[in-house]
Parts: structure tokens; sequence; C-alpha cells
């Protein structure tokens, strides 16, 4: 892959400053009975990054600081073809999925996460934390391999001189096997999480939103029934009062405890595609209007909404998406498309809203 222009070390310096506001993702793993695992995650921020679905065949150089201008890391050629979003027209997969069914998600961390200075050193063995998905999804096939190899990079940040700082991420890594785990790179090193709950979201770390869950322990799907307080008698008002408590706001710790209610209690799915149907259907309770979210003051111009919603079919290597323009759910075959390229292609994300008249049908 070739190294990238100005146009797009500027467009990394405008993602990055964002890293404040952009910070309302939600991910969920659903599981079929004919052994899929479909992680699902939506993607928010303050302005619209314009994604593009990127994709890399397998056999392509990868450079690793590819959007530092002034340093080269080391180069690796990916041994599994993939895809997924990317932004700004930059040549990094953010969110996707390669043919072996691994899938990865870049979710922000502004604030917890904290890599290494690049140094002489390190820089032969430094991987940027803005292209940890070329890294893992061109090499590896599973959660196992991820798990064993990090230990061999050093993630570092690519400077940018309008935060004085660098791209904060962690990262959800999910195979066709079902294994799942959240990395994490804070003051403390490295940490590799296994995703118990099924979720993760932002700040704080991984291990905070399980402490949290002990806030929550009598939230139930059943309805609460009827009970005495002194010589009154006191019904529910109606449906939902088993979650009677569960928070609704936008913050991350919140939408961690109603992503984890949702997704642990959602009802069985028979196939993969009933799986995908319901991902997209928990994640519609965490799309993000534009005006909901916004600074001090009421200023709109760093307001983050929800711009695609993604899932991933690990057992058949389909990646699914919608986004804020774009209601209808489109699908890739990540093999089919590996099939057809031969270097990096980029496929505009966007088709476009479109509402079906059915008058006629009458």
């Amino acid at each position: 892959m070739t190294r990238p222009s100005n146009v797009l070390i500027a467009a990394i310096a405008t993602l990055a400053v964002s890293s404040q506001y952009g910070i309302a993702c939600t991910g969920i793993v659903l599981n079929s009975a004919d052994g899929a695992t479909v992680p699902a995650r939506t993607m928010e921020f303050s302005f619209d990054i314009q994604s593009n679905i990127f994709a890399i065949p397998a056999g392509t150089e990868i450079e690793t600081l590819a959007l530092n201008p002034d340093k080269t890391g080391f180069t690796f050629e990916a041994k599994y073809g993939f895809l997924g979003a990317n932004g700004l027209d930059m040549p990094i997969v953010f969110d996707g999925l390669n043919t072996e069914g691994l899938y990865f998600g870049a979710f922000y961390f502004a604030g917890d996460a904290v890599v290494q200075d690049l140094t002489d050193d390190n820089i032969g063995r430094a991987v940027s934390s803005e292209e940890m998905g070329n890294w893992i999804l061109g090499q590896f096939s599973s959660v196992e391999e991820v798990k064993a190899a990090l230990p061999t990079i050093d993630v570092v940040g690519t400077y940018v001189a309008e935060i004085d700082g660098f791209a904060p991420f962690h990262y959800a890594v999910t195979d066709a096997s079902g294994a799942s785990i959240v990395i994490e790179y804070t003051e403390e090193g490295l940490s590799i999480f296994d995703n118990t709950v099924n979720v993760v979201t932002n700040n704080p770390t991984y291990d905070w939103h399980l402490t949290n869950l002990r806030n929550y322990v009598g939230l139930q799907s059943e309805n609460r029934g009827k009970m005495t307080v002194g010589e009154q008698s006191v019904a529910p008002f109606g449906q939902g009062s088993g979650l009677l408590g569960m928070p609704g706001d936008h913050s991350s710790p919140a939408r961690f405890v109603r992503a984890v209610a949702f997704a642990n209690t959602s009802l069985p799915s028979e196939t993969v595609d009933d799986a995908i149907f319901k991902a997209f259907h928990i994640l519609n309770a965490f799309d993000i209007p534009k005006g909901s979210i916004r600074e001090e003051g009421g200023s709109t111009e760093f307001a983050d909404y929800t711009i695609w919603t993604s899932a991933a079919d690990t057992k058949n290597a389909h990646y699914y998406y919608k986004t804020y323009l774009t209601q209808s759910v489109e699908v890739i075959d990540v093999e089919k498309v590996m099939g057809k390229i031969s270097e990096p292609t980029t496929l505009i994300m966007e088709s476009g809203f479109s509402v079906r008249d059915r008058t006629d049908d009458f």
C-alpha cells in the first residue's frame, strides 16, 4: 500500500480533534443456534466522517505508521483479505471483517487510552493506534492468535498537532468460534479482557463497567408484580417494570448497562440471519439523533449522532451496515469481493435515503 497524501494526514488530524466528543459507540455480540456469532456496533461522531468500505486483498503489502509523515514502521503482507468501514478517505479499516470470520472494531477511549512513544528502539515493531484494524485483520484468523501476537508489537500514537496527541482507541475482536475480547492500552499497559457480557462501549475501562453492573443486579426482563407497602397495595403502571431503574442516557456507563440488558435477554436466534436482524433491532435503541448531545452553551458544532451501524456474520464472512442516510441494510460477501479485486479498493458506502411508495399496491 502506498503512503497517504498530505490530505490524508490532515484528515486524521481532523478525526483526532473530535476525540473528546466522539465517544458514544455501542457494541454487542449475539449468537445463533446454527453456530454463528454476530458482533455488531454503532459508530457515533460529532461530524460526518464520510466513511466508505475499504477492501484490502490478501498479498497486499501494508506499511505501519502509514499516516506519520516523518517515520516509517515495518511492512507486513496481508495473509487474509479484509474489508470494512474507514473514515475521511484513510487507508485504514476502523471496523471490519476478514475472510476467516475475524471481526475487529475500534471504539473511542479518550482520557483512558495511553500508548507508547515512538522511538528508534521500537520503530521496527510499532503499530499506530489508528491502524490496529489493518494489522489484526490482515494477519490473524482467531482471537487466540491475536492474543498471542499483541505482546510482540508496541502500540504508539501518530502525533496530531491540533490536539497535541494521538487517536485514542480501545478495541473489540471476535472470531467465528464465538471467542470475543476487549483490548485496552492504559497507563497500566496492555490489558486483554474476555468479553464475558457481550458488550463494549467507551470509557472507563472494561473491568470498571463489569463492576458497575453490580449496581443493577435487580434488573430483570420479567415484569414486577403487585406489592404491599404498609397497608397500601402498589402495582406497576404497565409493561417494563422489571427494568425499572435502568439508565436511559447516552453516557458510556449507561449504554453499557442497557446493552448488557438487551443483548443478554434477546430471544434466542435460530439462524445467523435471525441474529443479524436482532442485532440491528437492538442497536436501534442506541441510535442517537442529531442534537440530543451537544456541547455546553447549546452549540451543535460538535454534536454526536449515529453515523453508521454495522454487523458481521463471522460464520459466512458477510459484513452488513446501514448509515445515517442509507437506512436500508446493505451486505457485502467478503470472500467474493476478495476474488474480484487485486489491489486495495474503495466502495462508496452511502446509497442515499429512499422511500418505497406502496400506494399502487392496493
